[in-house]
């Protein structure tokens, strides 16, 4: 446990100096809108691409890996879907209860795999993010478009943002990178190197500005039903597919990491565009990342 604590305390300590920076308005402006685009656009990409291109992923069980994190996403995508007229109100509040219990702070995820076990957690944490960042996305997208929330413009313009987006983008760059055995040459190692370095502190304070309080007065059966999926039963479907398929410990604590943190920030500007409740969607990523504080280190000890 204290191995877990001093592992995650740092990054939720990051989260709440943003939520603190964010709350007094430092530095002002319009700058950590900025700041979270140059992550999310330059720095995170460039430590997908240079860890990607360089992980022996050799050790990485990637068939068992895709069938956990692939097999607990798709099954509680199906339970949500089956089960949307007594979870949410209506359609709009659906589709961001459906990105609340789905998606994932990639930032804290991959920094926790990176605490927890160095490298060979980085590698796997980069593995993870090929399978499910596109995963995700196609079924946020397929929500909305079950919902009848897209229309033709709609669907044709988030089908494009899926094509390029930079964290897809990226994976696809550096798994090429390494299969093909090109690797980083010349400059391009360092220089990618020294561009990621930024990616995890900044992203991370990014996440503590991004909350909002006042939202969670709204307090509906959708907020706490969401969070229910996310943060205990997705993790549980996780590690018991964990089991059932032997996976080692450094996989099996990504996978949990994964499951069980917080719903990206990212999904709040995906159900303003999309029509979804964007009020809603920021009520659920400010409770989340508090909850998570205290789910996710308990997760990891029940998995150890």
């Amino acid at each position: 446990m204290l191995a877990i604590q001093n592992a995650l305390g740092p990054l939720f300590a990051l989260i709440l100096f943003g939520a603190v920076l964010g709350r007094i308005h430092y530095p002002g402006g319009d700058f950590w809108a900025r700041a979270e685009r140059l992550v999310y656009y330059v720095f995170f990409p460039a430590l997908l691409v240079h860890t990607l291109a360089r992980a022996d992923i050799s050790g990485v069980p990637l068939i068992r890996l895709a069938v956990v994190c692939l097999g607990a996403t798709l099954a509680a995508a199906l339970g949500l879907w089956l089960a949307r007229r007594r979870v949410a109100n209506d359609e709009a509040a659906f589709t961001s209860v459906f990105q609340g219990a789905l998606r994932f702070n990639t930032y804290v995820a991959i920094a926790g795999a990176g605490a927890l076990h160095g490298q060979a957690g980085i590698a796997t944490a980069a593995v993870v993010i090929a399978v499910l960042v596109p995963t995700v996305n196609l079924l946020s997208v397929a929500c909305f478009i079950g919902v009848g929330a897209l229309g033709r413009t709609g669907l044709a313009r988030s089908l494009f943002e899926l094509l390029r987006n930079p964290l897809i983008v990226a994976c696809i760059v550096g798994i090429t990178l390494n299969a093909t055995h090109i690797g980083l040459p010349g400059w391009s190692d360092p220089i990618l190197a020294l561009l990621g370095r930024p990616a995890l502190p900044l992203g991370l304070i990014a996440v503590g500005v991004a909350l909002r309080p006042a939202h969670l007065w709204r307090g509906s059966r959708a907020l706490w039903m969401s969070s229910l999926v996310k943060l205990a039963i997705v993790p549980a479907l996780a590690m018991g597919l964990a089991w059932l398929v032997g996976l080692d410990a450094v996989s099996r604590d990504v996978v949990l990491l994964f499951t069980g943190v917080s719903t990206a920030t990212s999904a709040y500007i995906l159900a303003r565009q999309l029509g979804g409740d964007a009020e809603l969607m920021a009520a659920l990523i400010t409770l989340q990342t508090a909850v998570a504080m205290l789910t996710l280190p308990l997760w990891l000890v029940l998995a150890g």
